[in-house]
């Protein structure tokens, strides 16, 4: 706060010495002063038009204005400052007869240089100031990178759970890091560059801050946007200064997060070659190549886009080794949730493994966030710990947004959603490879008017084309209620048919999973990282077999349409009392739905 306060006063200070010296400037700019003749004087100073004058005997020069504020100068032969005087006093003028000034020469160069001096400063603190970041006018090609070296906030692999075999991966490093001399003695070469790869928010990031702080080693984190600018050959210096900083602390680890952003591939896009991305990717790709095995540099690099990066970087002896930072399974997500949920009040009804298996796709990241959501939903109520209904709700909110329960909404479209609901409840029930319905409400929540929630009750890596289909046959579940009950459809269902026409059309061109089209796949991705992704896909079937594609999406869309229909027109009667039953509790959780398909009671 104090060195903001100094830089406002001082900011105002240069800011009115910029302003009085402009003034100056110009106000001396406006003042002329032109040349006229000793006689001319005289002659004026006769007549009354010369109002004040100096008289400078070192240079006799005289220097002269008139009434009407006009100013001139003359000069006039040596030895004649005395008769001078008398001749213009007697002719009613004010003289003024400078002193000889020994210190004239030096207030001259002042009053010349001062102001351009001032001037030079000004636009230096300026342009100090907007280089933000510790990135000064003198420091502009200079490495952003920051070192971490604090024991107080170290993260070592105690502190990253869910990737048990990419800690293995990285164990090696650590362990060379430690004890580099075992390695070398046998000719052992560790990796100098390791890509870590995987979805946002699977913890790479994280991996490489364990790996500095189990090594005990100095870390320095950059990004790859802090390297390109908009000039050409500073993103080139600032890899240079990266590395002469490494050298001098290592041995160290180097990370680059976000690595796509300069090192994309070069030449695949439109323009030249010779800008300032591909001139800091060329850099980079040099020190990589150049500094000795016996440094004990470590490059560690993460990015969601390995698809997109130049070939030569990922070559051996730049990036040796990429560690892929897959999602984690339900066991990885529960040791997640410990550790996220670590020095937090738990009430004794959280049950972290079942949390595990109802966040089945969850990264990191998304764990954590949900860890926190809870606590603040507990704090909003003022509890004392956090309760397993502060998790499902955190979920629910994470995934659908916040409930709506002040939106008015008429007793029609209130049976409409309940049907709705009740129609994909049912159908993924009584479908024989669907998920289990974990949750139905019609609150509303985000953009949805009430949703169906099904869980699995195990991670899926293989998808079935049975599967497929009875998802195919849940989602449009919704539509064919509304039809069975109302006799007409609503806009309600447009995302269910947008998802179920995706499903089928994959299942067919991606899949082969067609009877008719037999297993092939139609279409080839061209992935112009430029341009956009699938902006150009390679059609390459005829129109005849798109025309068979069409034929068959519509076919299956269509069975899987009847065959909801024909499970909701079965069970009507369930149907009848599921949606009854939801209007009147407006959610409904697995035991209740089980215990309505069953024909069992449900209190109230």
């Amino acid at each position: 706060m104090t060195n903001r306060w100094l830089r406002g006063v001082l900011t105002l200070i240069l800011s009115v010495l910029f302003i009085v010296t402009l003034w100056e400037l110009m106000s001396g700019q406006t003042s002329t002063t032109t040349q006229e003749s000793y006689s001319r004087l005289l002659s004026m100073a006769n007549s009354g038009q010369v109002q004040r004058v100096r008289i400078d005997p070192q240079t006799h020069t005289v220097y002269a204005t008139t009434t009407t504020g006009k100013h001139f100068q003359t000069t006039y032969a040596t030895g004649g400052t005395a008769s001078l005087a008398n001749d213009l006093t007697n002719d009613h003028v004010t003289v003024n007869i400078m002193k000889p000034a020994t210190t004239s020469l030096w207030l001259s160069l002042i009053g010349n240089i001062l102001p351009l001096l001032v001037i030079v400063f000004m636009l230096y603190f300026v342009f100090n100031q907007t280089q933000g970041g510790g990135n000064r006018v003198m420091q502009f090609g200079k490495s952003r990178a920051r070192l971490h070296t604090d024991d107080t906030n170290r993260v070592t692999f105690a502190d990253v759970a869910g990737v048990d075999e990419e800690k293995q991966e990285l164990q090696e490093v650590v362990d060379f890091l430690r004890y580099p001399k075992k390695y070398l003695e046998l000719g052992a070469r560790i990796p100098k560059g390791i890509l870590l790869s995987g979805a946002p928010g699977t913890g790479k990031t994280l991996l490489a801050k364990a790996v500095a702080g189990e090594a005990g080693v100095p870390f320095f984190s950059d990004s790859g946007s802090d390297f390109v600018e908009m000039f050409v050959g500073v993103g080139a210096s600032r890899v240079r200064d990266l590395f002469d900083q490494a050298k001098k602390n290592a041995p160290c680890i180097l990370f680059i997060d976000e690595i796509d952003a300069v090192g994309r591939m070069r030449g695949a896009g439109y323009g030249g070659g010779h800008d300032e991305r591909e001139q800091t990717l060329n850099q980079l790709l040099v020190e990589m190549d150049g500094f000795g095995v016996n440094e004990g540099i470590i490059v560690i690099a993460a990015t969601n886009r390995p698809d997109v990066l130049d070939p030569a970087l990922l070559r051996p002896g730049r990036f040796d080794r990429q560690v892929i930072v897959h999602r984690p399974d339900v066991r990885g997500r529960e040791a997640i949730l410990k550790v996220h949920t670590r020095g937090k009040p738990l009430a004794e009804d959280v049950d972290l493994a079942v949390i595990a298996k109802r966040t089945p796709g969850y990264t990191g990241a998304d764990l954590a966030n949900l860890a926190n959501e809870a606590a603040l939903l507990a704090a909003r109520r003022r509890e004392k710990a956090i309760h397993m209904s502060d998790f499902e709700e955190a979920a629910e909110r994470i995934m659908a947004g916040p409930q709506k329960k002040s939106r008015v909404i008429s007793e029609k479209e209130k049976k409409a959603v309940a049907f709705h609901e009740s129609g994909h409840t049912l159908v993924g029930m009584l479908v024989p490879h669907g998920d289990p319905v974990h949750k139905v409400t019609i609150i509303p929540r985000g953009m949805a008017m009430g949703y169906t929630l099904p869980l699995p009750d195990e991670d899926r890596y293989l998808v079935t084309k049975s599967q497929i289909l009875d998802q195919v046959a849940m989602a449009l579940g919704g539509r064919a209620a509304e039809e069975l009950v109302f006799g007409e459809i609503s806009t309600g269902a447009q995302n269910d048919l947008e998802k179920s026409t995706s499903m089928v059309r994959q299942m067919i061109t991606e899949y082969g999973m067609s009877e008719e089209l037999g297993p092939m796949t139609y279409g080839q991705k061209q992935d112009q990282i430029f341009l956009g992704r699938d902006l150009a896909r390679d059609r390459d079937y005829s129109e005849d077999v798109a025309s068979a594609i069409d034929r068959e999406v519509r076919q299956i869309v269509m069975e899987q349409y009847q065959r909801a229909k024909h499970i909701l027109m079965t069970h009507r009667t369930t149907l009848n009392r599921l949606a009854l039953t939801l209007m009147e509790k407006e959610t409904l959780l697995a035991d209740e739905l089980q215990a309505i398909v069953h024909g069992r009671e449900v209190a109230i």
